[in-house]
């Protein structure tokens, strides 16, 4: 990890609010398939920012000289029967910073955190062909499974999702 970079859990949006929708527009702006299609209005990013807390979800950033350069989220399941379970969502970084590590170290803090909160399973999925893949099986996940036709692009064009699981957290 980058020795200038710092890995903070945020509890609260208000402060932050402005740097995260940038980091929101950005990503999408720049293709990456977290929900969101571009060009994506500041509005939609601060009304999605504005409702992503609450007491089940762990907001991870990466800061770097104190400005975020990413964020990952860790939702824990609330079911009775998932109390061992969390789905990383969102991973998420700056174009400006990427190849610094800052989503591994990213989804390090998170598998941190899920272990803290007593989850021994953890899950995502990506848009398949997406960088983000290698990033996940070099960090162990192991692919489940494949949805054809699961995202659409702004295009229109349909993408293929491949789900990841990791067990045995701790």
């Amino acid at each position: 990890m980058n020795a200038e970079m710092k890995i903070e859990q945020l509890t609260s949006i208000e402060a932050h609010l402005n740097e995260l929708s940038d980091l929101l527009v950005q990503v999408v702006d720049d293709g990456a398939s977290i929900g969101f299609l571009p060009p994506m209005k500041r509005s939609e990013a601060i009304d999605y920012w504005s409702s992503a807390m609450n007491p089940d979800v762990i907001l991870l950033v990466a800061k770097l000289r104190g400005k975020i350069a990413g964020s990952v989220q860790l939702h824990l399941c609330s079911k009775q029967n998932g109390g061992h379970r969390a789905e990383i969502a969102k991973l998420m970084t700056h174009t400006g910073y990427r190849r610094n590590g800052i989503g591994r170290s990213l989804m390090l803090g998170a598998e941190k955190r899920a272990t803290q909160e007593g989850r021994t399973l953890l899950v995502l999925d990506t848009r398949e062909g997406d960088p983000s893949n290698s990033l996940y099986t070099s960090l162990g996940y192991i692919q489940a499974g494949r949805i054809p036709d699961y995202a659409q692009s702004a295009n229109g064009e349909f993408h293929p999702t491949i789900f990841y699981y990791k067990n045995n957290l701790g």
